[in-house]
C-alpha cells in the first residue's frame, strides 16, 4: 500500500467519504446485473468474482483495524504468513462462495466501513499494513482501491467506465506516492521538486507542486490515474513528461506496494 507518513486532512475525508459511497454503488449496479462472475479480469489468475472478494475482504480488515485493534495482529501475522500469496489466495477464498453472498458481504461491508470512517475523529489512529493510518488517509485509499479494483471489472465486460470528478482523490494519493514509487524501484528519490497538471473530467486543470518546477508531468486525470494504479502502461495512456526524474517517475509510478 502506501507510503502512510504521508498527511492528508480532515477536509480530504469529508469531501472523499461520499465519493467512496458513489464508487461503490456505481460498481455495484455493474456486477449485480451481471450473472457470470467467472469471467476472467486483466488481473491475472483474478475473475470478477476475485475482485469483489479483495474488496469485500479489505473492507472487513478496516473494521478490524478501527473497532479491535488488538485483533489486526493477526491479520498482519496471516499475511505474513502466507507471503507474497497472501492477496491471491484471500481473494480465492472468497471468490469461492455463492454469488448472491459475496455480494451481500461486500455490500454490508462498504456500508459498514463508510460509516466508521465517518464517524471515528479525524486524529485517531489505527493499525494497517506497516504504519498505523487515520480516516483522513484511509477513506480516499478505499475510494483508489474501488475504483481500481472496479476498472478491472469494466475491463474485463468491455464496459467504458465513467470518468467523474471523484479521480480527484486518487490523482492527489498518486501525486503524494512519488516517494513510494521511486523507493520501491529502488531509486532515489528526487530533491527536485515536481509540478503535476492534470485535466480533469469537466476541463478544470487540477494541480500540484510549485508552478516553476522544472520537472513536470500532465495528461488527463484518468490516464495518470489508471498510470499510478497499474491499470494501463505509460504507452496507453497521454501523459508527458518534462525532466528525467518527472519521466522516470512515470515509468515507476505506483500508488501500492
Amino acid at each position: 500500500m502506501l507510503d502512510y507518513g504521508i498527511d492528508m486532512s480532515g477536509v480530504e475525508r469529508d469531501l472523499a467519504l461520499p465519493d467512496l459511497v458513489a464508487e461503490g454503488y456505481e460498481l455495484d449496479a455493474l456486477v449485480s446485473a451481471q450473472p457470470d462472475w467467472s469471467i476472467p479480469t486483466p488481473a491475472v489468475g483474478w475473475t470478477i468474482a476475485h475482485q469483489i472478494a479483495h474488496l469485500a475482504s479489505a473492507d472487513e480488515n478496516v473494521l478490524i483495524a478501527i473497532r479491535t485493534p488488538e485483533a489486526f495482529d493477526a491479520v498482519l501475522k496471516h499475511a505474513e504468513a502466507e507471503g507474497p500469496r497472501y492477496r491471491d489466495l484471500d481473494a480465492a477464498e472468497g471468490a469461492a462462495k455463492p454469488r448472491s453472498e459475496l455480494l451481500e458481504q461486500w455490500r454490508a461491508g462498504r456500508i459498514e466501513v463508510a460509516a466508521a470512517l465517518g464517524d471515528i475523529a479525524l486524529d485517531h489512529a489505527f493499525p494497517w499494513y506497516g504504519s498505523q493510518l487515520t480516516p483522513a488517509l484511509m477513506v480516499p485509499l478505499r475510494l483508489m482501491e474501488t475504483w481500481a479494483h472496479g476498472q478491472d471489472v469494466f475491463d474485463a465486460l468491455g464496459v467504458a467506465h465513467r470518468a467523474t470528478g471523484r479521480l480527484r482523490h486518487i490523482a492527489a494519493l498518486g501525486v503524494v506516492g512519488r516517494e513510494l514509487s521511486f523507493y520501491t524501484a529502488q531509486l532515489p528519490t528526487p530533491a527536485e521538486p515536481f509540478r503535476v497538471e492534470l485535466i480533469g473530467p469537466d476541463g478544470e486543470t487540477w494541480a500540484w507542486g510549485p508552478a516553476d518546477a522544472r520537472q513536470r508531468v500532465q495528461g488527463s486525470a484518468l490516464d495518470f490515474c489508471l498510470r499510478v494504479t497499474q491499470r494501463r502502461p505509460l504507452a496507453k495512456t497521454d501523459l508527458t513528461a518534462v525532466g528525467e526524474d518527472a519521466q522516470k517517475w512515470l515509468e515507476v509510478a505506483r500508488i501500492f506496494l
